[in-house]
């Protein structure tokens, strides 16, 4: 370390006295000194020293001086007992006193509070306070300093303890130092990463440092001389003490004197350091000023990747330059020198050297362990170290000891020794390389006492280094001068200017480096050097990695061999060349190796480049070549023309291939290159035949490229008709196919197909029919038909061809039943004889139907099912088990179309607000379908939604009773969250009415005139004969009709035709049966007692069958009529449900005259007459069966 004295001054007041420098501070930017001097303050410019402004504000001596850590403001105290505030603008803004003279002061470096230290107390002071707060003290405070974060104040004080206290003044922690000199100095380390640590001076001449604890860190340290002053580098990484021995001593962290500086005539009363940076200001008693630059030199050693260097004066830092990783060896002393080789370190400290040694023998291992301690003290300039000795360099003289101390061999050479370094060497017989002032080089062994000279030069030696097969040595002299010669001729190969240091690539012996000008220069063999900008020194070349020295910090630069390589290439130098390349270069660099070396036909390294870079398609090539010249091809040309090729240099290939006699190569080259004008240029020279090969090239060029008019044009010159038909397709030209059709011959089976392909998919199918006729694909031309939707020439080819009617009548169903067409789907179907499918679509709707609760829908497609089942029966083929078991489907089909027909108008009375029909009809709907389907019901018909539309309605129409029990069969289910609530409310409220139905909603049987209750367990019947009831397929009411059936022996047909017959006028009834009478606003009907006798005429014959059955039974007596009463029978009273055989038909009677009644022909659903037409004005259609009146 060499401390630099920048400029001095000397204080002396207006008598020439001199004047103590008891304190100083910088400001925190380091442009400003704060010097107290005398009774003024002084400010410097530390640049050169030139005093500022001397600030007058004191009247007695001033004492102490500090410089808030925000720059803003600065304080002074001294003798006259006042603290004075200044601005950095060197004003003063602020006076307050203390009781006695001003001791020290402090700023907080975190809060900026002003810490003023007076003799019997201390003041705290910030400028958001009005007051100084001020503590007392047991003791004369003679010095302080803040912790890092502000937050604990350290006072030292006359009676030799420290007393360390919180930002309010509150002792937390007092260091007792029993019978100890007073504390004159102290400081906190400001290296934010260490815990706090306090070090302490005493004029005892002892140094201490104590946790924030208290607690002392090892012992008192004797620094033999009173200490007046003690301060921190910026980072806590030195400190500096100054007293009565009049300089200034530099210690490490733990106290230990590292050396001396800033010799003075007088004690040195404060010294203190420029902000961040090296420099230091020193304060005198004889009033003399000196402003120092301390320059800490590099003391490093390297090997390889490995570097060890010296940090904070007494540390050892070993680091792997290629991994980054580091190790710290503290040996707690100054450290001199440092050498390292191989595995061996050696640290030269003051009073001894000390021999470390790797723990593991693993070149990436970093835990070293001592070795030897040698307690000597060496001087030397230069120390190495080998794997047994180490030698040490002192001027003109070499002396090698081993790890014992025991020197061994001496050299003494003729001059000053400039260079020493280790190059290697077996074990105990390492060679030394030694430059001389003189320009004397030199190799040493270390087991023999004469040198061996390599080579004399006129100028002195500066740096050198031997290339790693010790064949070329490079020197820089002391002109800056890289020289460099061959070992063994001492020829001069080559020499370069502007150098420094130099060092040979250890993994190259062509390659070195050099810096110098700030310029890094590598130099291969004897080509110009590759030059870029570098700070620093050249201290190692490995592989890509140059290792640079920039003050103190040491740096592996990637340095790609680019430039080298190509210097090689340009000579075609291959080996060396690859040699570099392996050293490290970028992708294209490898390429651009591998296609030079692969044209002059260098396989070997072409392909050792190719595995490089992966390019497996040249090392195709490569291996290729390889097999061919194995099976005896010799011909250089033809292997260079496929290089060339593959290269991409396709008009040398081809003129190559021309001269080996290869133009088909050529041709084929040229094709896929879609250049077919030079393809063409060959084929005069290549068969004939090629010419259509490459016009189809050209072509499926041309369908690639945006050009598809060209490329079909091309395609039919060619033959290719199918491809040109493919592309004409593609692009829609309609008028171009017709042509092309038109021109080919019908034996062109597959153009042809392909034409009418496309142009059904354009629209034309006429045309597309005239190209199917006229190959005479008729099976095509029926799916031409089909997917066109040409439904009548598609039949009209049926009956031409009656192989084709399956494939023409499916698709035509099929597309019926997506059109909801299913009627006339049904009956292609059957056309086609694919009754399952017609099954399978109409069963699918169905399920659809239920699952989306279409409800209605599902009920129209049972029916159609039905429909279906009955009209299979009259396919004669069927034997009798078969037709009874379609009926039996049909039955059970029509039963599902009537539950899915009325639970319709039940789910839209559930899910909906508003409903178009009348109350009494939902209530007698949700009646009939409980009363007549009391089985489990079909999927999708709910239980609780029937239940509750009876109770919700009955409730409505004032059946009580029978909407009190839905509420208690509801009450039974698991009902939906929605309905749970109102069910519940229902049940309750339900229970306030009468527990009777009304009168006018009971039903009437008109067989026996019995009132029966609204809900039967018997079913939709009477209870007291048993009559089932018909009802009215709209509103559900009762219609006064009575069933009967025929004798055996008697048809349907002849039933008929016995009603239909007019046997002459029947007897009038005898009065009337009925007595009407209207008042203003009623009309009342009332049954007379000749009604009565009506019924017991035996000129009516039903009156009299009527009667037959058992008052209150349990089993039903149909009503049958034989011959003769079937001609008494009135027609007009006669309904007639004509269901198709096998079913019989269903005879009824109408009881009341008055009541006009309508059977639906195709459902044989029975309504009143004035309900049917109103919904066929409304619908044009049957409700259930969707069948107009006038449906054919």
């Amino acid at each position: 370390m060499r401390a630099i004295s920048l400029w001095v001054d000397r204080v002396f007041d207006k008598d020439k006295i001199e004047q103590c420098i008891y304190d100083m501070c910088f400001r925190p930017d380091g442009t400003q000194l704060i010097v107290a001097a005398g009774n003024r303050v002084l400010v410097y410019d530390t640049n050169d020293g030139t005093l500022l402004q001397p600030l007058k504000g004191h009247k007695d001596t001033v004492y102490c001086v500090a410089y808030a850590r925000d720059g803003k403001r600065f304080a002074s105290g001294g003798a006259d007992k006042c603290v004075i505030i200044w601005t950095c603008k060197l004003e003063g803004i602020l006076k307050y006193t203390h009781n006695d003279a001003i001791q020290c002061l402090a700023y907080n470096p975190v809060t900026n509070q002003l810490t003023s230290c007076a003799v019997t107390d201390f003041g705290l002071w910030s400028p958001e306070q009005k007051s100084v707060s001020k503590h007392r003290c047991s003791s004369r405070i003679t010095c302080c300093d803040w912790t890092n974060d502000g937050q604990y104040l350290a006072c030292g004080l006359h009676n030799g303890n420290v007393s360390i206290r919180n930002k309010l003044g509150e002792e937390k922690v007092k260091i007792d130092r029993p019978n100890s000199p007073p504390v004159w100095c102290l400081s906190w380390n400001p290296n934010k990463d260490e815990p706090d640590t306090l070090c302490v001076c005493d004029w005892g001449q002892n140094l201490s440092f104590y946790q924030l604890s208290g607690r002392q860190i090892g012992k008192n340290r004797s620094i033999g001389f009173d200490a007046c002053c003690i301060t921190y580098f910026s980072k806590g990484e030195y400190t500096l003490i100054g007293g009565s021995n009049n300089q200034v001593n530099l210690c490490s962290t733990q106290g230990i004197k590292l050396t001396s500086f800033a010799d003075q005539q007088s004690w040195v009363w404060c010294c203190k350091v420029k902000p961040d940076q090296n420099f230091v200001a020193v304060g005198c008693q004889d009033g003399t000023i000196a402003y120092y630059q301390l320059l800490f030199s590099t003391v490093h050693g390297l090997y390889r990747d490995r570097y060890a260097f010296r940090e904070n004066m007494t540390d050892v830092i070993i680091q792997n330059l290629t991994t980054d990783l580091r190790v710290r060896i503290k040996c707690r002393d100054l450290v001199k020198k440092i050498a390292i080789y191989k595995q061996k370190l050696s640290v030269q400290l003051p009073e001894k050297i000390v021999i470390y040694e790797l723990i593991a023998d693993d070149e990436n291992d970093m835990q070293y362990r001592v070795k030897e301690r040698i307690n000597k003290k060496f001087d030397c300039n230069l120390l190495v170290v080998c794997a047994r000795h180490f030698v040490l360099c002192q001027e003109k003289k070499l002396q090698c000891f081993n790890f014992a101390g025991i020197k061994e061999r001496e050299w003494v050479m003729e001059s000053l020794i400039r260079y020493i370094k280790v190059i290697g060497g077996p074990t105990g017989r390492e060679v030394l390389l030694v430059g001389l002032k003189n320009g004397l080089i030199m190799k040493i062994f270390i087991n023999n006492p004469f040198p061996l000279t390599i080579l004399k030069q006129q100028t002195s030696v500066r740096c050198l280094d031997i290339s790693p097969m010790h064949t070329k040595l490079a020197v820089v002299d002391e002109h800056s001068t890289c020289l460099v010669y061959d070992v063994a001729s001492k020829e001069l190969l080559y020499q370069e200017p502007n150098a420094n240091s130099v060092s040979w690539n250890i993994q190259n012996d062509d390659m070195l480096c050099y810096s110098g000008n700030g310029t890094l220069c590598v130099k291969a063999n004897v080509f110009p050097p590759h030059q870029q900008k570098l700070q620093g020194f050249v201290v190692g070349f490995n592989g890509s990695k140059i290792y640079c020295l920039h003050i103190y910090s040491m740096s592996a630069i990637d340095v790609p061999q680019s430039a080298a390589m190509y210097q090689y290439l340009e000579k075609k130098d291959f080996a060396n060349a690859y040699k570099v390349s392996c050293l490290g270069v970028t992708d294209p660099d490898w390429r651009s190796l591998a296609m030079e070396a692969i044209e002059s036909l260098n396989y070997e390294i072409a392909k050792k480049s190719f595995i490089r870079i992966r390019d497996f398609c040249f090392l195709q090539l490569i291996q290729n070549i390889e097999e061919r010249k194995k099976r005896g091809e010799n011909n250089d040309d033809l292997f260079r023309a496929d290089i060339y090729a593959y290269q991409g240099k396709f008009q040398e290939a081809a003129r190559l291939y021309k001269k080996t006699g290869n133009e088909d190569k050529a041709v084929d080259m040229f094709t896929d290159l879609r250049q077919f004008e030079y393809a063409k240029d060959y084929v005069v020279h290549s068969d004939p035949s090629n010419v259509k090969k490459i016009m189809k090239k050209q072509a499926e060029w041309c369908s690639t490229t945006d050009d598809p008019k060209a490329a079909s044009e091309m395609y039919l010159a060619a033959g290719e008709y199918c491809k040109a038909i493919d592309i004409i397709g593609q692009n829609g030209w309609g008028d171009k196919l017709i042509e092309i059709s038109r021109t080919l011959n019908k034996a062109d089976i597959e153009p042809l197909k392909l034409c009418a392909s496309y142009l059904e998919k354009l629209g034309q199918a006429v045309y597309a029919a005239e190209v199917l006729n006229k190959i005479g694909d008729s099976k095509a031309l029926a799916k031409l038909y089909i997917d066109s939707r040409k439904w009548t020439e598609a039949f009209e080819l049926a009956k031409n061809n009656p192989q084709l009617k399956d494939e023409i009548y499916v698709p035509y169903a099929t597309w019926l039943a997506e059109n909801d067409k299913f009627e006339e789907a049904q009956r292609a179907f059957y056309e086609a004889g694919r009754k399952k499918e017609a099954f399978r679509v109409l069963e699918q709707l169905t399920h659809n139907a239920v699952l989306e609760s279409r409800f209605s829908d599902a009920g129209y497609y049972f029916w159609l099912l039905a429909s279906q089942c009955l009209d299979m029966t009259k396919d004669n083929k069927l034997n009798e088990k078969n037709v009874q078991l379609l009926v039996s489907k049909f039955k059970q089909y029509y039963q599902k179309a009537e539950m899915y027909f009325l639970y319709h108008n039940i789910h839209r009375f559930i899910e909906e607000p508003f409903t178009s029909m009348q109350p009494e009809a939902i209530f007698n709907q949700a009646r009939y379908l409980l009363q007549t389907f009391s089985s489990d019901l079909p999927v999708g018909i709910s239980r609780i939604f029937t239940l509750f539309t009876l109770a919700k309605q009955g409730r409505n129409l004032s059946a009580f009773k029978l909407a009190r029990h839905a509420y208690d069969k509801l009450q039974s289910l698991k009902l939906p969250h929605q309905l749970q609530e109102i069910v519940d409310l229902g049940s309750v409220t339900i229970r306030s009415k009468p527990f009777q139905d009304s009168d006018e909603l009971l039903p009437l049987c008109y067989r026996c005139f019995t009132t029966n209750p609204l809900l039967n367990s018997k079913g939709n019947r009477c209870i007291n004969c048993q009559q089932p009831f018909v009802n009215s397929f709209n509103t559900f009411e009762v219609l006064p009709l009575v069933e009967f059936n025929l004798d055996n022996g008697i048809s349907d047909e002849e039933a008929v035709k016995l009603i239909e017959q007019d046997f002459g006028v029947r007897k009038e009834k005898k009065g009337r049966q009925w007595k009407e009478q209207e008042s203003e606003s009623v009309q009342t009907l009332r049954l007379d007692d000749s009604v009565q006798d009506e019924i017991n005429d035996d000129s009516d014959p039903f009156s009299t069958k009527m009667t037959t059955f058992e008052q209150g039974g349990s089993e039903f007596v149909a009503i049958n009529l034989n011959h003769s009463q079937l001609q008494k029978i009135n027609k007009n009273e006669v309904v007639i449900q004509k269901w198709p055989a096998p079913l019989k038909y269903r005879y009824y009677k109408l009881m009341l005259d008055s009541v006009s009644i309508t059977v639906c022909q195709y459902c044989q659903h029975i309504y009143l007459t004035e309900d049917y037409e109103l919904l066929q004005l409304q619908t044009q259609q049957c409700p259930f069966c969707r069948k107009s009146s006038n449906s054919t």
